[in-house]
């Protein structure tokens, strides 16, 4: 992830009603949500959803996938560890006791390998 893509997901992320998204769909797993199980989830209407998921995928923070009718939205995985490598890219500077912290809290995460973009 270069520069410019952390400044797009950060821009992303920084609107409540999207962090909330994402959280959910972290929260929900590669099975991801239905986008009107995840507009309930979050508390906004399902019009005001749509302008939030497309900011989000475009970014490339989630993933959609059709199921049937239903449109299935899933968090990026790969696009959230590039957001979270570039943030840790020079971690330490020689000091690894610094960025013990997070790993530690990442490595307790049952985080998915990989990705499971379905887009």
């Amino acid at each position: 992830m270069d520069e410019r893509q952390a400044l797009l997901a950060f821009a992303a992320l920084g609107q409540e009603h999207r962090l909330r998204v994402v959280r959910a769909l972290v929260t929900a797993g590669p099975d991801g949500l239905a986008a009107g199980v995840l507009a309930e989830t979050i508390g906004i209407a399902g019009n005001n959803l749509s302008f939030h998921l497309k900011e989000l995928s475009h970014a490339g923070l989630i993933t959609s996938r059709r199921e049937g009718k239903s449109v299935i939205y899933s968090a990026a995985y790969a696009g959230l560890s590039d957001l979270i490598a570039f943030l840790m890219r020079d971690c330490c500077q020689g000091h690894p006791q610094v960025c013990t912290p997070a790993v530690a809290a990442l490595a307790a995460c049952a985080c998915p390998t990989g990705d499971t973009a379905h887009a």
